[in-house]
């Protein structure tokens, strides 16, 4: 066995952060990747007053702890790359120092944004614009947020980093602004492929903030000369990857056709389809779908849903009343639980905001005439059940949005060792699941760092290499199963329409 490249992959979640290092590897051959995690930390939201944050440079402490063990370990990578969740940023001074600390992008101080922007610039332009699905948290309602609080920070401000290149940036001391990053901020022209200047003079908020994007596999810089000495490493360069977790996910889809679908599926649930270019359509903005950058200039026509932050709110709740429960015990629970007798729409403005978990499940459930879920085993069935509807509905509106049908639906990322979610999903679908791997954004930001150092010519080849080194399960419908699926199914788009219909009744 040789090996070709090491490499180290920080793939940073809403809810965790982890080192990898990755490894290509030639056996008898076969090129094939390998990957080990090698540190692994919590991240959380700091309430601090009225606001919720993210401790940054904690998660810059852990990840110079990352490289540190790294070299530990005995390994040399010959590069780094980053990944996070999106939309959130840091601000730096003219003499490149943080001013504060990022907000959380579940601060509550965008409420309301979306509405009041809709009815000064008028939804279609948005849209067509920005290309995003309208969501409380994007980089847009944060900056015109604090813009209405009189926030100091922007008059301070000489830079804006998204969170992965704030990272980066800590790392080699320069400053970039990737892609994949950048469209997440509905301040991007997604045709235009530019920001959009003319929006953002409109709004108030300072152009010049703004750094012009690069393209996943580029480099930015060197470990600086001071990381170096602290950490006792030689020097070492870091890679922009697709460094939007969802979009490094998406790059590690083994597919072996240009079309297909997938379903990144962590805190978030992410559905959608790989595009040549954005669809802003007036129907893609009446279903909310957004169009992400991908790695390779593709574009990610997909649909945020709010996936299993459910779970893992209810588990917070019931652990802090001292009834611990691991995620496969809850799963175990959920299992033994009678399926499909309550249904919940996961996107109710209700389930963003952090606790009460179980109680919001529950009153969702009494308030739409449901039976009302008493066992933690059966509430988290209830949400099961539900996304499981919920990514057959997207699946269907992504059908129609490309003018494709699509065979079946791949998963990825950490949610898929809920094997009892991805049971159901191929239940709803009535389709097969294809899932793998687990690591998706970790090696998504690998493969691409081998595109950077020239051992991947394209994104098709990656993706085969992930094909080649990890076992793909396949998940298909359960015999006996279609026509209960079939009317819950109904019942989940009644519960749609019949939200829609109060929203309608409202505005009237």
């Amino acid at each position: 066995m040789n090996v070709i490249s090491t490499v180290l992959a920080f793939d940073l979640g809403a809810s965790s952060g982890r080192a990898l290092i990755g490894q290509l590897i030639e056996d008898q051959g076969t090129r094939k990747l390998r990957v080990e995690e090698i540190h692994r930390f919590p991240n959380q939201a700091i309430q601090v007053g009225k606001h919720l944050h993210w401790d940054t440079l904690r998660l810059f402490q852990e990840m110079k702890e990352g490289i540190r063990k790294a070299f530990q370990a005995g390994y040399r990578p010959e590069t780094l790359g980053i990944d996070t969740w999106g939309v959130d940023f840091g601000l730096l001074d003219a003499n490149g120092e943080m001013i504060g600390n990022p907000y959380h992008y579940r601060d509550p101080h965008t409420e309301g944004l979306i509405e009041e922007l809709n009815e000064r610039f008028g939804t279609e332009r948005l849209y067509a614009e920005g290309g995003l699905q309208f969501m409380p948290f994007n980089t847009i309602y944060q900056l015109t947020a604090m813009l209405k609080a009189n926030s100091p920070k922007l008059d301070m401000a000489k830079t804006l980093l998204l969170t992965p290149d704030l990272l980066a940036y800590f790392l080699t001391g320069e400053k970039v602004c990737e892609f994949t990053m950048a469209t997440t901020t509905q301040l991007y022209h997604p045709l235009k492929q530019e920001w959009n200047t003319e929006l953002m003079d409109a709004l108030g908020i300072p152009s010049h903030l703004f750094l012009d994007p690069i393209h996943p596999g580029t480099r930015v810089g060197t470990l600086t000369e001071d990381i170096q000495k602290e950490l006792d490493v030689p020097a070492m360069d870091v890679i922009a990857v697709g460094t939007h977790d969802t979009e490094s996910a998406i790059a590690a889809v083994p597919a072996k056709s240009d079309s297909f679908a997938y379903l990144v599926c962590g805190t978030w649930s992410l559905l959608g389809t790989e595009q040549q270019k954005p669809i802003v359509s007036r129907e893609a903005m009446e279903l909310s779908f957004s169009n992400e950058g991908g790695v390779g200039n593709r574009y990610q026509l997909l649909k945020n849903i709010m996936g299993l932050w459910i779970v893992q709110e209810c588990k917070r709740d019931w652990d802090a009343q001292g009834k611990v429960f691991s995620f496969a015990e809850l799963a175990k629970l959920a299992e033994s639980a009678a399926g499909l007798q309550s249904i919940i729409n996961a996107d109710d403005a209700r389930f963003f905001a952090p606790g009460d978990m179980p109680q919001k499940v529950q009153s969702f459930c009494r308030e739409t005439g449901q039976p009302v879920p008493e066992t933690e085993g059966a509430i988290i069935r209830v949400v099961l059940d539900s996304l499981a509807l919920c990514y057959r509905h997207e699946l269907t509106r992504t059908e129609r949005l490309t003018g494709q049908s699509y065979e079946g639906l791949h998963m990825v990322g950490g949610g898929i060792q809920n094997t009892l979610l991805c049971q159901l999903t191929a239940n709803a679908l009535q389709r097969p699941v294809w899932t793998g791997p687990i690591e998706g954004s970790a090696i998504g930001n690998m493969t691409v760092q081998w595109m950077a150092q020239g051992h991947c010519s394209s994104l098709e080849e990656a993706r085969q290499l992930v094909l080649d080194s990890f076992p793909i399960d396949t998940l298909h419908p359960e015999e006996g199963e279609q026509s209960s699926w079939d009317a819950a199914y109904e019942r989940f788009t009644g519960l749609l329409h019949a939200k829609s219909q109060v929203a309608c009744d409202a505005s009237s």
